[in-house]
């Protein structure tokens, strides 16, 4: 897997889990999805995504979005 797919894995597992727990638990966790779909949209601008960071510092093979 590269970190392109690996990122996007990660972002629609955290969407899923934080819709969740806000409809189980609390509301609030409703904002922490917005801040993911947030880093999302900036990412898709400048290019920047600390996860991509991090996974190429691992030694994972760069994809076309994040290189």
């Amino acid at each position: 897997m590269n970190v392109d797919k690996i990122i996007f894995a990660f972002a629609g597992f955290m969407i899923l889990l934080t819709l969740g727990l806000g409809h189980v638990h609390h509301p609030y966790w409703h904002f922490f999805t917005a801040f993911i779909g947030l880093n999302l949209l900036q990412s898709a601008f400048t290019g920047f995504c600390p996860l991509a960071n991090i996974l190429k510092k691992m030694g994972k093979t760069p994809g076309c979005a994040f290189d």
